[in-house]
């Protein structure tokens, strides 16, 4: 007996509350669907249905074996069609959220190869220091830095970030130069507001091989990067900021790193993406992608 065929024919024949329906449905004699539901009864060692002239019903054991049967060849569908898709090319929209300055930084330089590569997928991107909820707001993935709440999200590691501690030149001519974490007490700092808590970040440094952690008094606060670079780039404070971010500032001169012995340990940079058992084509080849060009 073929199992599957005898699957899909009993659940032909519910679906359709009549032999006659189902034989015409899979196109196949009326005699052919009552001879396997018969042998798959046997099989079983149980009753799954019960019949009247007029009309078809599931016995206990039916209705348990009924919903399993369905289950079963939906997950066999799912399997094809990711098959399938897989010989297609990825179609469709994605939308990503992630934080602006790795959009700037690191996706919106290499989209047109993204677009060359995958001409049918329509790329909808939320560039924002404030992260938006994947499910609430039908986000298909996103790009977070740090440490990462618990959820039911799949996390997958692009790389890690180094985080600066930097003033401009000016500021380091009026103010000096702090040699130790200790000496930021007796100069201005310019604090980072998360849009996630309202609340100044924490200053992090590694002194000695230990991670330390500081509240910043500040005059000035900002809640979005550029400002907050243009703030340590007119002299108004320190700042601490990406490695990627400060870097052409750096090379240019607007920008000299401080405390470079004491930089923090690297914070990982993750996709994330609802645990779905079937992912769209386009949002695999999307996180594909940036996984590609994240390291680069």
């Amino acid at each position: 007996m073929d199992k599957l065929q005898a699957i899909s024919t009993f659940v032909r024949a519910v679906d359709a509350r009549s032999f006659s329906k189902a034989a015409e449905t899979l196109s196949m004699p009326r005699s052919s669907v009552t001879t396997t539901i018969k042998n798959l009864e046997q099989h079983l060692g149980t009753v799954l249905l019960r019949r009247s002239t007029r009309n078809l019903s599931l016995t206990e054991a039916g209705e348990r074996y009924y919903a399993s049967c369905r289950t079963i060849l939906a997950e066999i569908d799912r399997a094809e069609s990711g098959l399938r898709e897989d010989t297609l090319a990825p179609r469709g929209k994605v939308r990503a959220d992630m934080p602006g300055v790795i959009g700037r930084a690191v996706v919106l330089p290499n989209l047109r190869d993204f677009a060359q590569r995958y001409p049918d997928i329509e790329l909808v991107l939320g560039l924002s220091d404030r992260p938006a909820d994947l499910i609430f707001d039908g986000i298909d993935c996103a790009i977070r830095t740090g440490e990462l709440a618990d959820s039911t999200l799949i996390a997958r590691q692009l790389g890690t970030l180094t985080w600066l501690t930097c003033a401009s030149p000016r500021y380091l001519r009026e103010r000096g130069e702090p040699a130790s974490v200790d000496d930021l007490a007796a100069h201005e700092a310019i604090n980072y507001i998360s849009n996630a808590t309202g609340r100044p970040l924490d200053w992090r440094f590694d002194v000695n091989g230990e991670p330390v952690t500081l509240t910043m008094q500040s005059r000035f606060a900002v809640n979005e990067t550029e400002a907050y670079l243009q703030c340590g780039i007119e002299g108004l404070g320190i700042i601490q900021l990406s490695e990627f971010v400060a870097k052409p500032y750096l090379e240019s001169g607007r920008l000299k790193e401080v405390l470079r012995e004491s930089r923090s340990a690297p914070v990982a940079v993750a996709i994330l993406y609802p645990n779905r058992t079937h992912s769209s084509a386009a949002v695999k080849a999307f996180v594909e992608w940036i996984a590609e060009i994240f390291p680069r």
